[in-house]
C-alpha cells in the first residue's frame, strides 16, 4: 500500500515570521522581542555602521526570551572571525551576505541562510539551488557598493514563483508596505532593520510595533 504523501503547506495560512536585523542593544532586542519578533540579527561586519560587539552581542543573547532566535550576520569573514562569534556569543543561526562559497557556510556545522541581492539577470533559482543546504534565501537590493541595510526596495517581480528555499524578504521594508509585501510575495519571513531606527543602530519601539502588526495584519 503506497505511503500517504503529506499535503503541501497552504501560504495563505501560515503567519509570516519577523526578523529584527542590526541590533545593537540590549533594550532594542527585548522590544522586537515582546513585540513579537521570531529573530533578531547582530552585525558582526566591520564596514557596518550597525556593528555589534561580541561582548554586547553575548549580553543580547542571554537577554532573549525563549523562541527567539539570535542570528550572526557575516559578509565575507574568515573561519576563525565566525567560529569565534559562534564560541563567544553563541547564536543559533548563521547570516551569510557577501560572495561565501555553499562549502563555506555549511563548514561550521550550524544551520545558515544566505543572502542574495537581486537585480535583473540574476538566476535567483540557480542562486537557491546552489545553496541548497540553506535554510533559506534572504532577498535584498542591489546597491552598488553596499551589502544591505540601504532602505531600498527592489522589484518584487524578480522573484521566481517556485524558488526551492525558504523566501526571507528585505530591502526596504517598514510599517507601510509591508502588509502588501507579503500579501504580493508570500515570503517564509520579512527582515527589516533601517524601516525601525531612530538612527542608525538605534531602533524604535513604536516603528518596531507598528512592523510587526502590519505584517500580522497582512496574515489576516
Amino acid at each position: 500500500m503506497p505511503c500517504s504523501q503529506a499535503p503541501e503547506p497552504d501560504k495563505t495560512a501560515m503567519a509570516t515570521a519577523v526578523k529584527i536585523c542590526g541590533i545593537t542593544r540590549v533594550e532594542d532586542a527585548l522590544v522586537a522581542a515582546h513585540a513579537g519578533a521570531h529573530a533578531i540579527g547582530m552585525i558582526f561586519y566591520a564596514g557596518s555602521p550597525r556593528l555589534v560587539s561580541h561582548d554586547v552581542a553575548s549580553r543580547i543573547v542571554d537577554a532573549l526570551p525563549a523562541f527567539v532566535t539570535p542570528v550572526a550576520l557575516f559578509v565575507n569573514p574568515n573561519t576563525v572571525e565566525v567560529e569565534r562569534v559562534i564560541r563567544e556569543v553563541k547564536p543559533q543561526l548563521l547570516q551569510f551576505h557577501g560572495e561565501e562559497t555553499p562549502e563555506f557556510c555549511e563548514s561550521f556545522g550550524m544551520p545558515y541562510i544566505k543572502a542574495a541581492q537581486v537585480r535583473r539577470g540574476v538566476d535567483l533559482l540557480q542562486y537557491a539551488r546552489h545553496y541548497r543546504t540553506a535554510k533559506g534565501l534572504l532577498l535584498d537590493a542591489f546597491v552598488d557598493g553596499s551589502h544591505g541595510g540601504t532602505g531600498s526596495t527592489f522589484d518584487w517581480a524578480l522573484i521566481p514563483d517556485q524558488l526551492p528555499l525558504p523566501l526571507i524578504l528585505a530591502g526596504g521594508l517598514h510599517q507601510n508596505n509591508v502588509a502588501d509585501a507579503i500579501r504580493r510575495v508570500r515570503p517564509w519571513a520579512v527582515d527589516v532593520s533601517s524601516g525601525v531606527e531612530a538612527a542608525k543602530g538605534i531602533k524604535d519601539a513604536a516603528k518596531i510595533a507598528a512592523f510587526i502588526q502590519g505584517a500580522r495584519n497582512a496574515d489576516v
